[in-house]
């Protein structure tokens, strides 16, 4: 295992996408919901104990060798909103390209095989972690960050907040992190004895309903 490659999964810059998703914060900052770097902090707090929650388990069990339509199947149930599914698959298609340019594996080409369309982000992100030798856990805290920090970069475009109030809001959020992998990570270890009913279910009406909304703006800077 090289936890280097934990460094490349987790950036920022790998080509999977995410840079043109604010993760519900642009429709929360069009409702007034997000203003300043504290009510930031408090959408992503909210958004990292639900929907990064969720995807912590998926990929901690994709990652951890389960299998990977089973995990697809999960996802969709957890998802219970059309445009966040189809936001998820477009994320999932653009990291399944981005993975398997970089850490090729038969598993992510059966999976590519399997949902030409796209498998959920947080499978697929799994798997890569998995082809990459990386750990459940280590899969678990990849893609929580990802849920927090996509939020925090929309922010700093959305209300020209500063860069440096924007990670100090990710760095307040660091024991909420290592809380949200361990629990992901830790449920993800069930699932081969109880099923994928051992995942959480975390949810946030709230996110789901602000996603359908959002899909139906004319004009929107952000994809979601």
């Amino acid at each position: 295992m090289s936890r280097a490659a934990l460094l490349v999964l987790a950036d920022g810059r790998f080509p999977a996408g995410g840079h043109a998703h604010s993760g519900g914060a642009e429709p929360a900052v069009t409702a007034g919901r997000i203003k300043d770097a504290a009510t930031l902090e408090r959408f992503c707090r909210g958004r990292l104990h639900t929907a990064g929650l969720v995807a912590a388990g998926l990929a901690a069990a994709a990652a951890a060798g389960a299998d990977p339509l089973l995990l697809d199947d999960a996802a969709d149930a957890r998802t219970p909103v059309p445009a966040l599914r189809q936001v998820a698959r477009r994320l999932g298609r653009q990291m399944m390209r981005a993975a398997r340019a970089t850490w090729p594996s038969d598993a992510l080409d059966a999976l590519a095989a399997a949902r030409p369309r796209g498998a959920h982000q947080p499978v697929v992100l799994g798997l890569a972690a998995r082809s990459a030798g990386l750990t459940p856990l280590d899969a678990a805290y990849a893609v929580a960050y990802e849920n927090i920090s996509g939020p925090a970069t929309a922010a700093v475009r959305l209300l020209s907040l500063d860069p440096f109030d924007a990670t100090a809001v990710l760095a307040h959020l660091t024991a909420d992190l290592d809380q949200v992998a361990a629990q992901g990570a830790e449920a993800a270890a069930r699932v081969a004895t109880e099923g994928t009913d051992a995942l959480p279910t975390a949810s946030a009406p709230l996110l789901d309903i602000t996603a359908e909304q959002h899909a139906a703006w004319p004009v929107r800077l952000f994809a979601s």
